[in-house]
């Protein structure tokens, strides 16, 4: 046991710590909920009945879908673009797939090498891309429940004005839509952005997301 958590402390804490925002999450909101209940006149709900709300799964999907949009477009765009000095970037000759043997596939795959990295065909295609195809797919699913979770809830304000309710691809043509989705996306652009370029510079002893702190600040591709 010992070994496994040593093994995977990286992913279990960050699971903990998920866990606990989103209990916590849920708790704040469901107050905030309530107060605006109170305020309108309009009966309290309980907890489980506001976790199940277009509320609680309309802000949560916003936030999932924007970090795995930011993945998917770092994972997409490190193949080709480069930033001199990050440890967040390739080698500047390194721009683009790779060869083979850089990426130990075919021919050149290892006696560790995983199985689908040894053959050919469609089965090596999926995998060499499977990081992507996995990371957009789930940036997908969670847009498109972000959508459903909120034209509910924009529906149900609608209905509180006494307005019309609307059907989802008009509310994906509105700006209640956008501003949520964009509020989001501009923040995980501004900090991957902020960390390719920072980590030129700044350095953290120890980390892999940082090259050595006596590495030259045009090195690239060296993480520490």
């Amino acid at each position: 046991m010992r070994t496994f958590i040593k093994h995977n402390s990286l992913s279990l804490v960050f699971l903990g710590l998920f866990l606990g925002a989103l209990v916590f999450q849920a708790i704040a909101g469901h107050a905030v909920f309530n107060e605006d209940q109170v305020r309108h006149g309009d009966p309290e709900i309980s907890i489980w009945r506001y976790v199940v709300s277009s509320q609680f799964g309309s802000a949560v999907m916003e936030n999932w879908q924007s970090e795995y949009l930011q993945f998917t477009l770092f994972i997409l765009l490190t193949v080709w673009l480069l930033q001199r000095g990050s440890p967040e970037s390739k080698e500047l000759d390194s721009a683009g797939r790779e060869s083979d043997e850089d990426q130990l596939v075919g021919d050149h795959a290892r006696d560790d090498s995983p199985g689908w990295a040894r053959v050919n065909g469609l089965r090596r295609m999926a995998y060499e891309n499977s990081l992507l195809i996995v990371m957009g797919s789930i940036w997908l699913g969670t847009w498109f429940a972000q959508s459903l979770t909120g034209v509910s809830e924009y529906n149900a304000e609608q209905l509180g004005h006494q307005e019309d309710p609307v059907s989802w691809w008009h509310y994906l043509t509105t700006a209640t839509f956008w501003e949520k989705t964009l509020q989001n996306w501009q923040s995980e652009f501004l900090a991957v952005g902020s960390m390719a370029i920072l980590a030129v510079y700044l350095r953290q002893r120890g980390s892999p997301e940082s090259k050595p702190v006596g590495a030259a600040h045009h090195t690239t591709g060296v993480e520490g």
